[in-house]
């Protein structure tokens, strides 16, 4: 089994694919602004954003907002830090070393969901 998709939920479906395609580099495959949906082409594994109305039960807007456990790999988590900082990405901290060897350093995007960048160990 492989995973085909994981889904991030959003308020704003612009500004969130513009974040996602400007700030971390992605390559939209579709976009449906009417129907609140992108879906980026990041390899086997599609990242796709649905909007969640403002407006929703307690229960669906939920799914905004939140720790999504999703990571993006880098060479350099230093590097990537501070040049997605200086694009105005907001990072909880600097990139911090795990107890496994590697490092992590969380954002969020315009939604408040809470992403990673991991730098594995060498």
């Amino acid at each position: 089994m492989k995973l085909g998709a994981a889904r991030v939920f959003v308020h704003d479906i612009a500004e969130a694919k513009s974040f996602y395609e400007k700030h971390l580099g992605l390559d939209v495959e579709i976009y449906d602004a009417g129907n609140g949906f992108c879906m980026f082409d990041t390899g086997s594994t599609k990242l796709i954003l649905e909007v969640v109305a403002q407006n929703a039960s307690d229960e669906t807007d939920e799914l905004v907002g939140r720790f999504t456990g999703l990571s993006f790999p880098v060479d350099d988590i230093v590097a990537a830090h501070q040049l997605l900082s200086s694009s105005g990405v907001r990072f909880s901290g600097p990139p911090e070393q795990q107890y496994w060897g590697g490092w992590l350093a969380t954002f969020t995007d315009p939604s408040g969901n809470g992403l990673q960048l991991v730098q594995q160990p060498t």
